[in-house]
């Protein structure tokens, strides 16, 4: 099973090789709680970038550890790459950029990004 997502634009599209989540991140870092995202973490060969790599570009702050990928078109940050605590890649994908996702029936882990 798998589902798709995309920038707002659709320039930027992308799969993920596994199940719709019911859960999500609410981080309230200075990033997160500005766009408001909705995150679900994946191994990054769970990830597929179907179209796009053109498009994007890459903001990194604080720690310089996550590269937040935008589309350079309509500004939509669909996902994110960076690593687990293991080193293993991972990609954070913002769930507000994915159709099939019912957001108001998703289980919210708060996560304090902001004490960080």
């Amino acid at each position: 099973m798998s589902f798709e997502g995309s920038c707002h634009c659709g320039a930027v599209r992308f799969r993920v090789d596994a199940a719709l989540p019911a859960q999500a991140i609410s981080c309230n870092c200075s990033h997160c709680r500005r766009k408001g995202f909705l995150l679900s973490f994946f191994p990054a060969e769970q990830f597929e970038l179907m179209e796009g790599e053109e498009s994007l570009l890459s903001y990194k702050f604080n720690t310089h550890k996550i590269e937040h990928r935008f589309c350079r078109v309509c500004g939509t940050q669909p996902y994110a790459c960076g690593a687990n605590p293991d080193g293993s890649a991972v990609r954070a994908v913002n769930l507000r950029c994915v159709p099939d996702v019912d957001l108001d029936a998703l289980e919210l882990r708060r996560f304090d990004g902001a004490s960080m």
